[in-house]
């Protein structure tokens, strides 16, 4: 009995759409692969700066997370007038601040010392007065926040070639005990190789003299082999500023004075001995008298008498 001959197998039509969709699928999922690696490779690359416009503003914010500098359009500002109870410190960094802007050798500068007395406020003053003096230096404010200063270098790269004049400003300037981001501060200030370029210079504010609590340090001390060198690296940070401006508690007169500069520069109808009686009494209750209490004291005051405190007034 002879055998029929063989027939060639054919695939069902459901097995070749099965193989067919199994096909799209890798390549699908090929294609998702390489997207979702060039997508790590571009967030490991050098985000591109884009281009500041520094005509724009007088002063700017850096975002280190785009490498960008955003514009402040109008400074958060107390009028030098104002400031009362520090005259030998602000006529030190308006002298400092007035060098820098001419061309001249200036230093970076600390503010230290008592709380709300006008360190900050010291600091954005300085920067306007000199820059209307001087608007040919084209001088322009750069906060970076505490948070940032490891990308101090970065930001030192975008100024360098740039022909304006900059005052890079950290306020409340402190490290905690395990924090080695300082260490990006001490090269700029001094010792990196390309050293703080010509065309800027760092003020900074702090509660703190050596920028690290005074309880780090004696822990420090208590627990090292050599005290003395314990801290040395930290506490050298501070040398590292050639302008050391402090600040102390102001006296009752001091207070006042402040007091009433603000309610005569903003027109606040309150006058005389029940002034002053009022302003002592809000300073108790805050247990400290400083140029902030004046100002927050006068701000209570301005609205409970419908008085708008602007400068456009």
């Amino acid at each position: 009995m002879t055998k029929s001959p063989a027939r060639p197998s054919k695939k069902s039509p459901n097995k070749a759409a099965r193989a067919g969709t199994e096909k799209a699928q890798a390549r699908g999922g090929d294609a998702a692969l390489l997207a979702r690696i060039a997508g790590a490779l571009e967030r490991l690359a050098p985000t591109a700066s884009a281009t500041t416009d520094f005509a724009a503003a007088e002063a700017f914010v850096w975002h280190p997370e785009g490498r960008r500098l955003t514009a402040v359009r109008r400074v958060n500002r107390v009028e030098m007038s104002l400031l009362k109870g520090i005259d030998r410190v602000r006529d030190l960094l308006v002298e400092n601040t007035e060098r820098f802007a001419r061309g001249l050798p200036a230093n970076n500068a600390l503010l230290w010392g008592a709380r709300g007395m006008g360190k900050s406020s010291l600091v954005k003053a300085a920067h306007a007065a000199i820059g209307q003096a001087y608007p040919a230096a084209g001088l322009k404010l750069i906060e970076i926040h505490r948070e940032d200063i490891e990308s101090l270098p970065e930001l030192m790269s975008l100024l360098r070639n740039a022909r304006q004049q900059f005052i890079v400003f950290c306020d409340d300037l402190s490290f905690d005990a395990e924090d080695t981001s300082y260490k990006s501060l001490k090269t700029m200030l001094e010792g990196g190789i390309e050293g703080r370029p010509e065309n800027v210079i760092f003020y900074a504010t702090s509660n703190r003299r050596h920028l690290l609590a005074r309880d780090m340090m004696e822990n420090e001390r208590a627990t090292a082999i050599n005290p003395g060198e314990a801290i040395e690296e930290k506490v050298s940070l501070s040398d590292r500023f050639g302008l050391w401006l402090g600040f102390h508690r102001c006296s009752q007169d001091e207070y006042l004075a402040m007091v009433e500069g603000y309610v005569a520069h903003y027109r606040v109808p309150f006058d005389g001995a029940e002034l002053r009686r009022e302003a002592l009494e809000w300073a108790t209750t805050r247990g400290a008298r400083s140029g902030r209490v004046a100002r927050q004291y006068v701000q209570d005051l301005a609205g409970r008498l419908g008085v708008r405190m602007s400068e456009d007034r």
